[in-house]
């Protein structure tokens, strides 16, 4: 097929490729516990993810009210992502529709990225380990560019652009929180925001484009923003 409208479609990891919650969760605690502090309940989980790592770290020590300083932060968010790293793959999954999804982009044309503020490293072995990764051409992380460019600077996005050869490509994004549709704004793309990730705020406050329940509109609704 060649009648698609997007050329690119990027997309974020945790909370809108994936539902990696509990994985996050289980490595927040470990950290937490090891700091002396209180354990989040993993239902909870799912409200502090956005950012990264260190900003799921200090989201969770300022509900108990606590504010670390920046060494101390950095020590326990060392702990947190090698705990995370060696457990990378045990509970996360796809969101359904996921794997049904991928494929009827890529027989559509569009080119797959990902794009997260989640380390490069991490995402990329997180790929791996879900036999994910040859469906993208490129995997961006919020460090690949070092401090300051992830998301919501429009950094990231921009250089997944420039990464696809394409030029003039016609590019989306597909996120959960402000982060991704704010860097979406930014470099002017469109943004379909999922509303059973790891929001924000409400979805259809996010600023998005448009909002989906489910893998399987997302392809019917990018023609609709064509």
């Amino acid at each position: 097929m060649t009648d698609f409208p997007f050329d690119i479609v990027g997309f974020d990891l945790d909370g809108t490729l994936l539902d990696t919650s509990a994985d996050l969760g289980v490595a927040l605690n470990h950290a937490l516990r090891l700091g002396g502090y209180e354990a989040v309940p993993m239902e909870q989980v799912r409200e502090l993810v956005g950012g990264g790592t260190k900003a799921m770290l200090a989201r969770a020590l300022a509900r108990q009210g606590v504010t670390l300083a920046d060494d101390a932060l950095a020590s326990l968010t060392e702990a947190l992502v090698a705990h995370y790293e060696a457990n990378i793959a045990v509970h996360s999954r796809l969101f359904p529709g996921g794997a049904e999804m991928l494929q009827e982009l890529a027989a559509r044309g569009a080119k797959l990225a990902i794009v997260t503020n989640k380390l490069e490293h991490l995402a990329r072995k997180l790929l791996g380990e879900l036999e994910l990764t040859d469906h993208f051409y490129t995997i961006i992380g919020g460090d690949t560019l070092g401090p300051g460019r992830a998301k919501p600077q429009p950094d990231l996005l921009e250089l997944m652009v420039a990464r696809s050869g394409l030029a003039q490509a016609r590019t989306a994004y597909v996120g959960d929180t402000s982060f991704d549709t704010g860097a979406a704004a930014a470099a002017g793309f469109p943004c379909v925001v999922v509303d059973f990730g790891f929001n924000d705020r409400p979805a259809a406050d996010l600023g998005g484009a448009a909002v989906i329940s489910h893998f399987d509109a997302l392809a019917d609704t990018l023609l609709e923003l064509a």
